[in-house]
């Protein structure tokens, strides 16, 4: 198999994806009912923002994070929810693609959901929180 090289590689993938992701039993009624989402107009955004993950093109300039902001106050998100895209999103890259930038767009699919999940959940979307150091207290003879 062939790693994702091009634009036509990541058409091809997303298209693949959500037609795994609207015949799924979970996130088929999430993305038909709740999000009302047209695929025609949809796919070309989802191929600008992993473009621009994978290639660094510089193609998508929205707020991925606001879209599910907005779309979790119609319809919570859960650990489930991004748990069953990121296995039907590996299934759909496993299945076509072979090597480095393939990897890469399962880690960044990844870090992308576990950091939104933690955001839609209140908490910060970065994995890593900030270590303050233990300061010893001040000497009563300093």
């Amino acid at each position: 198999m062939a790693d994702i090289t091009d634009r036509g590689d990541i058409t091809d993938l997303i298209t693949d994806f959500y037609g795994r992701a609207f015949a799924d039993e979970l996130l088929g009624p999430v993305f038909i009912d709740v999000a009302k989402m047209d695929l025609s107009a949809h796919l070309p955004i989802m191929c600008d923002f992993w473009e621009t993950v994978l290639f660094r093109s510089g193609t998508y300039r929205r707020n991925a994070l606001q879209l599910h902001v907005d779309l979790n106050r119609r319809e919570p998100l859960t650990e489930r929810h991004f748990e069953r895209w990121l296995t039907l999103w590996r299934a759909a890259i496993d299945d076509r693609h072979a090597g480095p930038k393939a990897e890469l767009a399962k880690v960044q699919a990844t870090r992308i959901a576990q950091s939104m999940l933690r955001r839609l959940s209140g908490g910060s979307g970065s994995e890593h929180h900030t270590i303050r150091a233990a300061r010893p207290a001040p000497s009563a003879a300093g």
